[in-house]
């Protein structure tokens, strides 16, 4: 069993608003998340920071989709993590982003492949960079490393894979294999980003081969 834990915690103050809430195409950006996780795991949790917050997703997901609030209140990915992870059924869990809409689930069912006997497999760009929010962990490994980072008084999910021993860094341009453009990594951050994402949204519709 697989889980996916999407962090939707956070307040975008260039959105001034839930950025997991903002509609894009109609649909709020946390179900487009949601949806392609669901094709490649068979447990979906949505970790919030507020009880507020988990009534306002409780009416627009869907049913089966568990809605946590972070357990600490320092909010903080690592803490969305150490949420997620706590309750987590599945061996290995992927953690992800609630503003990343065109995600792949192609991509997701690689990461789950390449983490047989690891703790984590964590995409990582040419440049170094690395995307700690679209990668899987070993979710008992994960735990106790989130426990212990966030003891220490950190905040970046950095310092939780810091402490895992088998990591694998998987390249982008192995993953450009399934997905070309990369495009499972775009990220919704600004009004300008909602304006890319709809008219990319629309050119699929037009052209159901892009």
């Amino acid at each position: 069993m697989n889980t996916a834990i999407i962090l939707a915690g956070g307040f975008s103050e260039r959105f001034g608003q839930d950025k997991g809430l903002v509609r894009m195409a109609g649909d709020p950006l946390v179900l487009y998340v949601l949806r392609k996780a669901r094709e490649a795991v068979e447990e979906v949790i949505v970790v919030v920071s507020s009880s507020g917050q988990r009534e306002a997703y409780s009416s627009l997901l869907p049913n089966w989709t568990r809605i946590l609030v972070d357990i600490k209140d320092s909010q903080s990915p690592l803490v969305g993590a150490l949420t997620g992870f706590a309750d987590a059924r599945g061996d290995h869990s992927i953690l992800l982003p609630c503003d990343t809409p065109f995600i792949s689930g192609e991509v997701i069912r690689l990461l789950f492949e390449m983490s047989q006997g690891m703790d984590a497999t964590i995409p990582r760009w040419p440049n170094g960079y690395v995307e700690p929010l679209q990668a899987v962990y070993r979710t008992d490994s994960a735990l106790k490393a989130a426990e212990e980072a966030v003891k220490k008084g950190e905040a970046r999910l950095m310092s939780m894979i810091s402490l895992l021993r088998r990591v694998r860094y998987l390249s982008t341009e192995a993953i450009k294999e399934i997905d070309p453009s990369l495009i499972t990594f775009f990220n919704v951050n600004t009004q300008m980003d909602l304006r890319k994402a709809e008219e990319l949204i629309k050119q699929r519709v037009d052209s159901p081969e892009i």
